[in-house]
């Protein structure tokens, strides 16, 4: 396919300046009025690329959302691991964990939104999980969102919204997303940029992308809150709208927008990625974590674990492993999935990596870089959850302790969080790389206290694991 691509800085100076007032000191102020807790499903474990000081839960039950729910913060992530799933998979978990939610917040007596997190490259299942929140929704709290909100912005992703379109940033070039790897992702394929032809083609026609609103640049940075509250005022019920943004600022104005829109009454749903969730919670930057905020004392070498067949992760990989002195460890993804080799494959892989551990080096732990496909979308997903399953089974197996644990991929991150550290609460106290999150692991976890990087197969340029590795390398 070939790419069509437009230069970032021309297509940055063509915009209007961004909108002069600060909204976060109305954020600030619309979030502490309304009192509400902000709850984001995220259907991998990325979705902390932008924010900072925030929970993440691995737990479903009532109790612990309930005390998330009373916890002295505005927000908080539940990880649905959805984007893994069959559709009617991704619909169940989605409505059971929208139902504990609804329990949850009666017996807290604390009113929330939710958020479901969406994949800035726009694979996930687009409109299942929707429908399947607002369902659950509408069935406990007898009220249904009035419409839903769908913003695809992650700059440290290098993801930009503009005139409706989807754009990857790859160094100093734009490609509308319809025309890189993303779309044609086994699981989640798609051939529309335009974001509002997206949706028409995601719900294969009920929707119509001319009925899709839109928030545009212009109305952002010249109209402002404003604007956005007229556009959103406008929206009939159970309309779709588009926010468009190439900066922070255009998020956080048309949250101002939005919180004014809500104190009137109105509620929405939302399909958002990382740098609209930021706007939402109204937090700004802060610098990136430093290895002693990480609480990394170059004791012990770092275990990468390397699960995403992106061709930017590929990339990335080679690199790492031509420019450091990290011991490569390769899992045979063929052998993994067969029955036969399966555990001779594990035991040799957990082995190869514990002993470059032992020796004080890093660890590059990855999968064979032929990609696996099924017979289809559903057998694909299957596929990768085996893979993932064995990779975590091969983390479990190390007897080595790590100094920290960067892991690539979000499947893969999930299956090694969930099943080789058993992590069920983790706390995010940032990003260690643009749009790379870190997390603290729990007191029940195998590793307590250990940094967990969760570094998403999609961003970054060819060296960001290399340079990463050498600015957490405290040794």
């Amino acid at each position: 396919m070939q790419q069509t691509s437009v230069s970032l800085s021309k297509a940055l100076d063509s915009l209007p300046p961004q909108w002069g007032e600060d909204p976060l000191p109305h954020i600030d102020a619309a979030l502490n009025a309304s009192g509400r807790k902000i709850v984001i499903l995220d259907d991998d474990v990325m979705g902390t690329q932008s924010v900072h000081d925030i929970a993440v839960l691995m737990d479903w039950s009532i109790e612990s959302l309930r005390a998330e729910l009373e916890a002295d913060s505005r927000a908080f992530f539940v990880v649905t691991n959805a984007r893994t799933m069959p559709e009617t998979q991704a619909r169940a978990v989605n409505s059971f964990i929208t139902r504990n939610l609804c329990e949850a917040a009666r017996q807290a007596g604390i009113d929330f939104s939710v958020v479901s997190r969406l994949d800035s490259t726009l694979r996930g299942h687009f409109p299942a999980e929707m429908q399947a929140i607002e369902s659950a929704l509408s069935s406990k709290l007898d009220s249904k969102p009035d419409g839903w909100i769908i913003a695809p912005l992650f700059l440290e992703g290098g993801r930009y919204t503009i005139s409706n379109t989807q754009y990857v940033s790859d160094g100093e070039w734009l490609t509308a997303v319809g025309d890189t790897e993303f779309a044609r992702d086994p699981a989640f394929a798609f051939a529309s940029s335009d974001v509002r032809g997206w949706v028409q083609e995601k719900t294969e026609g009920q929707v119509s992308a001319d009925s899709v609103a839109s928030v545009s640049i212009d109305d952002l940075r010249l109209g402002g809150p404003e604007r956005v509250a007229a556009v959103l005022s406008a929206l009939p019920s159970g309309g779709v709208c588009v926010v468009n943004g190439a900066i922070n600022r255009d998020m956080e104005v048309f949250v101002q927008g939005l919180l004014n829109v809500e104190a009137t009454g109105r509620k929405f749903l939302f399909r958002a990625a990382a740098s609209f969730i930021k706007a939402l919670l109204g937090q700004s930057d802060r610098p990136l974590l430093t290895p002693t905020e990480l609480g990394i004392d170059g004791n012990g070498g770092a275990l990468v674990v390397v699960g995403s067949h992106v061709p930017r992760t590929t990339r990335q990989l080679e690199h790492l492993l031509a420019n450091s002195d990290a011991v490569g460890v390769e899992a045979n993804v063929e052998r993994l999935l067969a029955e036969a080799t399966r555990l001779t494959e594990i035991e040799h892989a957990a082995c190869a990596a514990g002993n470059a551990l032992k020796s004080g080096r890093n660890a590059v732990l990855y999968t064979s870089r032929d990609l696996v496909e099924g017979r289809s979308a559903d057998h694909s997903l299957a596929i990768g959850h085996q893979v993932s399953q064995a990779m975590s089974e091969i983390v479990a197996g190390i007897r080595v302790r790590p100094g920290c644990i960067i892991v690539k991929g979000g499947a893969t991150s999930y299956s090694v969080a969930t099943k080789a550290l058993n992590v069920q609460r983790a706390w995010s106290p940032g990003q260690a790389a643009p749009g790379v999150p870190a997390w603290i692991l729990g007191d029940e976890t195998l590793h307590p206290g250990m940094p967990c990087i969760i570094f998403p197969g999609n961003v970054g340029n060819e060296d960001a694991l290399t340079q990463l590795i050498t600015r957490l390398d405290a040794r």
